[in-house]
């Protein structure tokens, strides 16, 4: 998991993490493995859900799971060992009962483009069948960009 700090949200949609990449998430060539960048993403989701005061602990606890229906993933370019890096995340909802969040990270020095990409969640009950959002969920978004075409 990547220890990080939170260093904002600029919106209640919109959610920002400093983090450090660890000699662990590193591969042969010096540069962070691919698949750290999936759980980078998952950091930044619960930190943009920690942000608007619903950690994912409470969403579970009322009965509403987040899990990931689709994910992509575009590498833009290396991170190494100890490099400090900038993730945004931006949560909204589209279509009927899904979320979408979109994490872009780059170098923190000078801004160079790492990774960027999203997943889609479904909005579920604690059996796995969708549901539309809650209205308290709802409301955390209804700022967001709500376009059925981004599916």
């Amino acid at each position: 998991m990547v220890k990080g700090q939170s260093i904002g949200c600029q919106t209640p949609e919109e959610c920002v993490v400093q983090f450090r990449v660890r000699y662990s998430e590193t591969d042969q060539m010096g540069t962070f493995y691919n698949s750290r960048a999936l759980e980078w993403f998952e950091c930044g989701r619960t930190e943009l859900l920690r942000s608007l005061r619903l950690p994912y602990a409470e969403m579970e606890k009322r009965g509403v799971f987040l899990p990931v229906i689709e994910a992509h993933v575009e590498y833009r370019s290396r991170a190494r060992y100890d490099d400090l890096l900038h993730m945004t995340s931006r949560g909204s909802l589209v279509g009927k009962a899904r979320l979408r969040v979109d994490v872009d990270i780059v170098q923190s020095n000078g801004g160079a483009p790492v990774a960027c990409g999203y997943t889609i969640h479904a909005v579920t009950d604690p059996t796995g069948k969708p549901i539309r959002p809650p209205p308290w969920l709802a409301e955390l978004f209804a700022n967001g960009v709500n376009d059925e075409r981004r599916r």
